[in-house]
């Protein structure tokens, strides 16, 4: 088989495998439907896309359809940009203000219309056949290159966001979100860069170079399509949202508090010491935090304090973050149940459990980073 024969091949499994994996996320039952939704919609755009790398030849009379099909990877990245708010947070909704997101697809198609989609004949032919070396082609490289860069920073501040407010306000499964989708991101950032740099051979390499290119860009994009869908299907955790009307603390700080310096619990007024102590007091007393769902509202409730002040006390007196700091007791009461003899019946999964963890590799973070241990090694010790 020839290099434009295997192309078109490892093309057209891309494609029948992305649509099969589109139709499954547009159609299984879930909470997080528009997620699932907007993810669909990108796989089948990638899958558009590899139909460009087809071996066939486009009906005359239908090459404007081809010219739009090149275009369609500039409503890629706006939709993984928006799955992205969908899986961060649970109350996001698709609003008219959104379709400003299409506009780079509306110019290219703008730009292209007077010497493409306007024009018949022997003039659309020439610029047909000289596509590559046209000034529409490089300003729509150009423009690829600057929303895709914009989207990729634009998703990285979100997820710093995102990754603050839930440490301030929520516990399990903590950052297993943050963490899947920075992976995400990094794995959009180095396969842009390689296909960048693949586009170059185009005008820098031979033909043969270009098409192989082509082949390791189309197997690397089904790899990374599997493995992002297969992530999602076996961690429904990830997809569990927070509130985007949240604030961080200091958000809301009066300004002349907000210091960067650490503040030492002894030299604080009376006041916010007797809170300190009181919610402590509370926590060992009541233990709220074996609520595995347990977020800084519920406890703030449960303490019956305004939840900015509680915010307040744990994110910034207390130089916690509410995440940290109710872990903190769920690692404690696991290490009194492992050093406990009667209870050396219960494996590390049960107790994690009853401490109020419900995530494995989340209970083994978080018990080695305050004991240095596993819990196995600290049951055995």
């Amino acid at each position: 088989m020839d290099k434009l024969g295997f192309l078109d091949s490892v093309a057209k499994i891309a494609a029948f495998i992305s649509l099969l994996l589109a139709l499954f996320l547009l159609t299984v039952k879930t909470e997080n439907k528009l997620a699932n939704r907007l993810f669909g919609c990108f796989i089948i755009l990638s899958a558009i896309d590899f139909s460009g790398l087809f071996d066939y030849s486009f009906p005359q009379q239908y090459v404007d359809l081809e010219i739009l099909r090149t275009t369609i990877c500039l409503l890629e990245m706006p939709l993984i940009y928006l799955y992205v708010l969908a899986v961060c947070y649970s109350d996001f909704r698709l609003k008219g203000k959104h379709l400003l997101y299409t506009l780079p697809f509306v110019v290219m198609n703008i730009v292209l219309m007077p010497r493409v989609y306007l024009k018949s004949g022997v003039e659309k032919e020439y610029f047909l056949a000289h596509f590559s070396e046209m000034p529409e082609v490089y300003f729509f490289q150009i423009l690829i290159e600057c929303q895709y860069w914009f989207y990729i920073v634009s998703i990285f501040l979100i997820l710093k966001k995102y990754r603050k407010i839930y440490l301030e306000n929520y516990t399990n499964p903590s950052t297993s979100t943050y963490k899947w989708l920075f992976q995400m991101n990094c794995v959009f950032v180095v396969m842009h860069s390689i296909t960048a740099s693949k586009n170059l051979l185009r005008y820098t390499a031979t033909r043969d170079t270009f098409l192989w290119g082509n082949v390791l860009m189309v197997v690397m994009a089904l790899s990374v399509i599997c493995w992002f869908v297969m992530k999602a299907l076996n961690h429904p955790e990830l997809f569990r949202g927070i509130n985007s009307g949240l604030q961080l603390t200091r958000e809301f700080l009066p300004k002349e508090n907000i210091n960067e310096t650490e503040i030492i619990i002894n030299n604080q007024d009376e006041g916010i010491s007797s809170q300190i102590q009181a919610l402590k007091k509370y926590m060992t007393a009541q233990e709220p935090y074996l609520d595995p769902s347990l977020t800084i509202q519920e406890l703030a409730n449960q303490f019956n304090v305004p939840v900015r002040d509680l915010s307040v006390l744990i994110n910034h007196h207390m130089d916690q973050h509410f995440f940290d700091f109710v872990n903190e007791y769920r690692i404690q009461k696991a290490m009194q149940i492992l050093k406990d003899p009667s209870k050396s019946q219960l494996t590390v999964l049960e107790i994690l459990y009853e401490v109020g963890f419900n995530s494995k590799s989340s209970f083994n973070t978080s018990f080695k980073k305050y004991t240095n241990l596993t819990p196995t090694a600290y049951r055995n010790a």
